[in-house]
């Protein structure tokens, strides 16, 4: 590669469906779930090989990443509106830090992997593609189940496509599908958009001019991004610029992966990570009779269970959530309620 290769993780969020191991001064970046170091601890390792790392977070959480990553620099967002103008933000910054174009990787903190050589490799190829298609590049996963909280990626199917090598063009995106279109996509050989992705700023900020991110990407060139942050809405990026741009492609990563952003997720590491797990996917104390299939993290409790199956028991400090381990995407609507009453 001739040129930097820059990794950029996102560490801005607070994990509000992890609730209430995530907290608004405890994001799940900083938890150690399913290890024992924290989720941005361990995304850092994987991204080592880059000529230079940084975290893009908010103010609030500037002075902990250190403890988490302290190789890394930081970028602050100036103001939290999703992956979208976050993401393009980091490219107006990091754009003006190098004498020659960068390549960036650009990957959450909270994500899951098995294999971390293989998707460290994955990663650099995925930096090369951006060069040589001066596009966008995606990472799939190839789906393990028809998942209803994930994006799929429709790869064109053709001489020049998967078949052949190892990326293709990619012909669609399909968000959040019900289960029944999952199935359909799983079948025609769709992949998990995992939200990691490789570009240069350059091409991001080509294809950002045309979409809705356009009035932040004008204020960045007029070097006032706090006005361009004032005159957008939150948006994810692939729903602001993914969906709707023309060079976008997808490399396949081969490695089990899950985005831990659920405790139904959580739930499926540890049960991958411990053979010896007879009931239960637990952290703490935990007594089970004649119990099934439940989630329980409870590291400084006694938790007993009696005669209850898919069930997600989350304790800390003085919160307690119980909720049907099926409903796990459902908690961001209780963290909801408990921001109206600013107790979360």
């Amino acid at each position: 590669m001739d040129r930097p290769v820059i990794a950029c993780v996102l560490a801005g969020g607070t994990g509000s469906r992890l609730y209430p191991a995530s907290r608004s001064d405890r994001p799940k970046q900083f938890l150690p779930l399913g290890g024992e170091r924290s989720l941005l601890s361990r995304t850092m390792d994987r991204t080592a090989f880059a000529d230079e790392r940084y975290v893009l977070t908010r103010d609030s959480f500037a002075d902990e990443i250190h403890e988490h990553a302290p190789e890394a620099g930081v970028l602050i967002e100036p103001d939290g509106k999703d992956t979208g103008p976050a993401l393009v933000y980091a490219a107006w910054r990091l754009r003006e830090r190098f004498d020659r174009e960068p390549v960036l990787l650009c990957l959450p903190s909270d994500h899951y992997v098995a294999d971390d050589a293989a998707f460290s490799e994955r990663l650099e190829r995925a930096a090369e593609l951006a060069v040589e298609t001066d596009g966008l590049v995606t990472l799939g996963v190839e789906p393990t189940r028809p998942a209803t909280g994930y994006g799929y990626i429709v790869p064109e199917r053709s001489e020049t496509g998967l078949e052949t090598t190892d990326y293709a063009a990619v012909e669609r995106f399909t968000e959040k599908p019900d289960r029944e279109t999952a199935t359909e996509l799983c079948e025609a050989g769709a992949y998990w958009n995992a939200g990691i992705f490789a570009w240069t700023p350059g091409a991001l900020l080509r294809e950002a001019r045309d979409s809705p991110l356009t009035p932040l990407v004008d204020a960045l060139e007029d070097g006032a991004p706090g006005r361009g942050f004032d005159a957008i809405d939150a948006v994810s990026v692939d729903y602001a610029i993914m969906e709707r741009a023309t060079d976008v492609f997808v490399t396949p990563l081969s490695t089990e992966w899950d985005d831990l952003g659920t405790w139904d997720a959580v739930g499926r590491v540890l049960e991958a990570g411990d053979a010896d797990a007879e009931n239960e996917l637990v952290a703490g104390d935990v007594l089970s009779i004649d119990a099934a299939n439940n989630v329980v993290a409870a590291p400084d409790s006694h938790v007993s269970l009696l005669d209850v199956d898919d069930l997600i028991v989350a304790a800390f400090d003085d919160r307690i959530l119980v909720a049907p381990r099926d409903a796990s995407q459902r908690v961001r609507d209780v963290v909801a309620r408990l921001r109206e009453r600013d107790a979360f």
